[in-house]
């Protein structure tokens, strides 16, 4: 029973920071899992049958606060079901440890890209085309492999490359990055499944994670709603950057600067971009205040 609350409370972290920034649930629930013993790919397994729920959870809850867009969500997720099988079925054979550090770096380019393009170039509504289908479909059927060969990498490599082209509302491409995440956890359920049979997995795991999950789902897509896209763009970009240093420390044992000096630099330095953004969201909705004020008809 222990287990299973420790489980629970990871499962609601994971999607209540997956949810709201469109990333993390598979690296945060994984990470837990390693830590408790499981194999790559038990846990991997885990917490993609966990997801076929939290995903549905998800996704529904991004549907009703108007955060999906549906054709979006199929171009990526029917691809990235593909890829996240062939992932899965291929995973006892395959290593994906030589390609972590390469895939890091071009994350952390993108990720501070991000950050600094919504906290100091906001991205205005007028120039929010959205992005072809030609441009989703491959990323979808990369990010689904990555996510299913590693663990979790859904959201880290889908949700930054769709917020760098600067043509998608954010919290449109939280939700329908979410809401597609259901595709690619059937997949990768069934490769897992078919390459390992269910001897391997805990269902005890998987339904805490669920529960968890499931219990965040609402709550997130709301703060999604709510938040301003600039501070979303900023807090996925931090997120991002923050999360692939500390795999290029451990991949290259990096010594100088110590890793806790890094941290602690990145920390700051995300913190003064978002304490930036939210002076300025505050300014821009005072400016826009006073302007509608000034706007409204005299009665005499």
């Amino acid at each position: 029973m222990q287990a299973f609350i420790i489980f629970a409370i990871g499962g609601f972290i994971a999607q209540l920071v997956d949810g709201s920034l469109g990333m993390a649930y598979g690296v945060t629930s994984t990470t837990i899992l390693l830590t408790a013993g499981l194999t790559p790919a038990a846990a991997s397994a885990s917490v993609h049958l966990a997801e076929i729920g939290t995903s549905v959870a998800s996704g529904l809850s991004h549907w009703r606060f108007g955060n999906v867009d549906w054709k979006m969500a199929l171009a990526l997720g029917i691809p990235g079901a593909i890829g996240a099988f062939l992932g899965a079925t291929a995973l006892s054979n395959l290593s994906t440890a030589a390609a972590a550090p390469w895939m890091a770096t071009i994350l952390v380019v993108i990720g501070a890209y991000v950050l600094f393009r919504f906290a100091f170039r906001p991205v205005r509504r007028r120039q929010l085309t959205g992005v072809s289908p030609k441009f989703v479909a491959p990323l979808g059927f990369i990010a689904g492999f990555i996510d299913s060969t590693g663990g979790g990498g859904w959201g880290p490599v889908s949700t930054p490359t769709l917020l760098s082209t600067g043509k998608i509302e954010p919290r449109k491409v939280v939700g329908s990055v979410d809401t597609s995440e259901f595709f690619v956890a059937i997949a990768a359920s069934f490769g897992f499944l078919f390459a390992l049979g269910s001897s391997g997995l805990s269902w005890i795991t998987v339904a805490g994670l669920l529960l968890g999950g499931v219990i965040a789902a609402p709550l997130a897509a709301y703060l999604v709603r709510i938040v301003p896209m600039r501070l979303i763009g900023v807090g996925a970009g931090g997120l991002i950057v923050l999360t692939n240093s500390r795999t290029l420390v451990n991949a290259f044992d990096l010594s100088f600067p110590p890793p806790v000096v890094l941290y602690g630099v990145l920390t700051v330095t995300w913190l003064a971009a978002l304490a930036w953004t939210v002076y300025n969201v505050v300014l821009e909705r005072r400016t826009e205040a006073v302007e509608e004020k000034a706007e409204e008809p005299v009665v005499s």
